[in-house]
């Protein structure tokens, strides 16, 4: 019985074996009959029209604008300022991730669209829009559209960076006037005379929460608690503070103000 039995499972294997061998091969092969597409990637796309092209230039520098727009924004912009104050606020405060880092970065965009609202009003309306047109030439729109970013900027900084940058640059004075200032001197004034102003107004955020701080630790030192740290129990009461004096409004109304 054991004889046949295993006689059965030989002859068995030997089947499936000359089956996947002889068979198998057309299985395995079929996909070779699929055709496969071809793929071909050319920049000549068969037209000779220069409105095609145009497009295609208009396209390139639209992407080329969007790679470059987070400099723009954060240093040509009034988002220097805010997110400096931001942060200075938080550290006088004491408040490690309170609030976080997303929340004071969302908070200074939305303020710095407010802000430059007008100025990139008159850049769409000068500039982009009738580029997009084809009513001025791209240079002609360059021009256009950095007069206002120019004059923005020339009023928030200092005559004193501005000269340090002009006297380095080694440019013709008697031919510079607030209308065609170069913009690669004007942008580094502005960036530090950004900082500078920022940098006062951090100072002077800090003066009432250090205030509490000195009274704070005053006490747990007059009452023996050498090893209690004096942060944790100032935490509440600058918090409190700033509530009382609703300290959002007011620090958002002077930056805002500060830009007119």
């Amino acid at each position: 019985m054991k004889k046949r039995k295993n006689l059965f499972l030989y002859i068995l294997f030997f089947s499936v074996f000359i089956v996947l061998t002889f068979w198998g091969s057309k299985v395995y092969a079929a996909p070779a009959t699929i055709p496969v597409p071809k793929v071909s990637i050319a920049v000549d796309n068969g037209t000779n029209s220069p409105k095609d092209y145009v497009d295609n230039i208009k396209l390139l520098m639209l992407l080329t604008v969007l790679t470059l727009l987070p400099s723009i924004i954060v240093m040509m912009t009034s988002f220097i300022r805010i997110i400096v104050v931001f942060s200075f606020l938080r550290s006088a405060i004491g408040s490690q991730q309170a609030p976080p880092n997303q929340v004071l970065t969302g908070l200074a965009i939305f303020l710095t669209i407010f802000i430059m609202a007008p100025t990139f009003t008159q850049i769409n309306d000068k500039a982009l829009t009738p580029y997009m047109n084809n009513t001025i030439s791209q240079d002609a729109a360059v021009e256009a559209g950095s007069k206002p970013l120019r004059e923005f900027m020339l009023k928030q900084t200092r005559q004193k960076d501005l000269k340090l940058f002009m006297d380095a640059s080694k440019v013709d004075t008697s031919k510079i006037t607030k209308q065609n200032v170069p913009l690669y001197v004007v942008i580094p004034s502005y960036i530090i005379s950004e900082l500078k102003t920022s940098f006062t107004i951090g100072f002077l955020l800090y003066i009432p929460f250090l205030v509490i701080d000195l009274v704070v630790a005053s006490v747990l030192m007059s009452m023996g608690m050498f090893m209690l740290p004096p942060v944790s129990i100032s935490l509440p009461f600058k918090l409190l503070l700033f509530v009382m004096v609703d300290g959002w409004y007011l620090i958002v109304q002077s930056l805002m103000v500060s830009f007119k």
